[in-house]
C-alpha cells in the first residue's frame, strides 16, 4: 500500500510503502514516544523515498542512538523514524498520512518501550 505523508507545512512529502497497510499501526510508551503521542506504522527502509523537502528534514536522537527520529523543524510534526526495535524498517506518522483519520482505527495496540531489551543492564 503505497501513501503519501505529509509534514504540516509541506515542506516536508514523503513516499511510503507500508509493510501491511494500517494492520501494523501501533504507539509506543517509551520516554520520546509517549510524549509524541504518534499512532507509527511499519515501512521497510527501501519503502520509504523523500519526495520533497530532505535537506529540510531535522533529526533527533538520544540514548543509544540507534532510534533516529525525523521532523520538519518549521511547522515541528514527526514524519518518521529508523527504529530501535527493528534498525531494517521506519515507522510512519500515520496521523501524517494522506487520507487517514487516525480517530477512525480504534483501538491501536501499544509497544513496550519503557523495557526495551536494549536498555536493560547486561548481565
Amino acid at each position: 500500500m503505497t501513501r503519501k505523508l505529509t509534514c504540516h507545512c509541506g515542506a516536508v512529502e514523503l513516499k511510503v510503502e507500508l509493510s501491511d497497510g494500517l494492520n501494523t499501526a501501533r504507539r509506543c510508551d517509551c520516554s520520546y514516544c509517549r510524549r509524541r503521542g504518534a499512532i507509527m506504522a511499519s515501512v521497510p527502509l527501501d519503502g520509504l523515498t523523500i519526495v520533497k523537502g530532505a535537506d529540510h528534514i531535522a533529526l533527533y536522537t538520544w540514548g543509544t542512538g540507534v532510534a533516529k527520529h525525523y521532523f520538519c523543524p518549521t511547522c515541528g510534526i514527526y514524519t518518521h523514524h529508523q527504529r530501535r526495535s527493528n534498525p531494517n524498517e521506519y515507522g510512519v506518522n500515520v496521523g501524517a498520512l494522506e487520507g487517514v483519520n487516525p480517530s477512525k482505527l480504534g483501538e491501536i495496540p501499544w509497544s513496550d518501550g519503557v523495557n526495551h531489551e536494549s536498555d536493560q543492564p547486561k548481565p
